[in-house]
């Protein structure tokens, strides 16, 4: 059964604890965190101190994705603010490899993710090390977007990167997960969803996420 990882960018941030109170019973696996910069991505959300309050009321481990250029300028500020897991680009890491073993050094799991339009080959000589690859299946930057079909060819690639090299890493995906592509995405070899308006957006959140983590 695949791991689900409501994302918050979509939740209420004025009943943000109540929230993450109803996360904490619910069949979610991790709490996804998305941090923009306004750089690397045109948007802003959050930074430390919101992540700290967070990190405070969570029972869930926080999955914390870096949409940020020259994430290793705060490696250590994620890992004070409480991260768990540290997901940083491709596209942002000059010395990848340097980025990873750093962020494993602090205690915390090592990431990487891919924009759409990246190819996952990029990876080959670094998967090993990796706790995930996360796949955007939309641009990155804004929630509530439109899952990309074309990425389906993609996951099929990275599964069989995995599974040649029988790696125990973890294919995450991010964007417009829902109920009606959950479970041809899970057969297609993806192993964690983060999923933000599917779960956010219902009536029922809590439900929503055993929906999701049964059609998985």
């Amino acid at each position: 059964m695949a791991l689900i990882a409501p994302s918050i960018l979509n939740s209420d941030f004025l009943r943000l604890g109540e929230q993450i109170a109803m996360l904490n019973s619910s069949e979610a696996d991790l709490l996804h965190l998305d941090i923009m910069d306004g750089n690397f991505v045109p948007n802003l959300t959050f930074g430390f101190p919101i992540i700290k309050q967070i990190k405070s009321v969570s029972e869930l481990p926080l999955d914390t994705h870096l949409m940020i250029r020259d994430p290793d300028k705060y490696l250590e500020d994620f890992r004070e603010a409480g991260a768990d897991n540290l997901t940083v680009h491709y596209e942002v890491c000059d010395h990848l490899h340097r980025t990873v073993q750093r962020i494993k050094d602090l205690g915390m799991t090592a990431s990487v993710s891919l924009n759409p339009a990246t190819p996952v080959h990029v990876l080959e000589d670094i998967l090993s090390e990796l706790h995930m690859v996360l796949i955007m299946t939309v641009n990155p930057g804004f929630g509530g977007q439109k899952f990309i079909a074309q990425r389906l060819e993609k996951i099929k690639k990275l599964r069989h990167m995995i599974d040649i090299r029988n790696l125990q890493t973890l294919i995450q995906i991010d964007g417009g997960v829902d109920i009606t592509n959950i479970t041809e995405l899970s057969r297609n070899g993806v192993d964690v969803f983060v999923a933000g308006s599917a779960i956010f957006k219902d009536d029922d959140p809590s439900g929503m996420i055993k929906k999701l983590k049964d059609n998985s």
